[in-house]
């Protein structure tokens, strides 16, 4: 029902920028939020930041400052740039939705993206 298509990432040197962006597709009644979440090798998946319809941001403390999530409501499209970029950021990233089928309930349904490798190594 939704697909979630992610780009972007790769290969960086530590203190450098990338940037990732994921395109939702499919049918809904509305978005109610799209955000990013990472896991590295060995460790459990985990938040990196989450960006609502109304504009209210969610980011974890270790991204804060560095890493700026940003939504284009419009193209169903949420972009994360990513700056002084540290080995430890190494991790797939995960794009997320949380998302209404119906204006008669509240209920949302998560969807995940495939994934996509960023690598911080120099």
């Amino acid at each position: 029902q939704v697909q979630l298509v992610e780009s972007g990432g790769g290969l960086v040197h530590p203190g450098g920028s990338l940037s990732v962006s994921c395109a939702a597709s499919g049918s809904w009644f509305a978005i109610r939020a799209m955000g990013w979440y990472r896991q590295a090798p060995g460790k459990e998946r985990e938040l990196v930041a989450v960006i609502s319809t109304d504009g209210t941001l969610n980011s974890a403390d270790s991204v804060k400052g560095r890493f700026t999530i940003s939504r284009d409501v419009a193209k169903n499209t949420v972009y994360l740039l990513m700056n002084s970029l540290k080995p430890e950021d190494t991790a797939v990233y995960y794009c997320n939705a949380d998302v209404r089928f119906s204006r008669f309930s509240d209920t949302t349904r998560t969807f995940w993206g495939q994934g996509t490798q960023v690598t911080v190594s120099s």
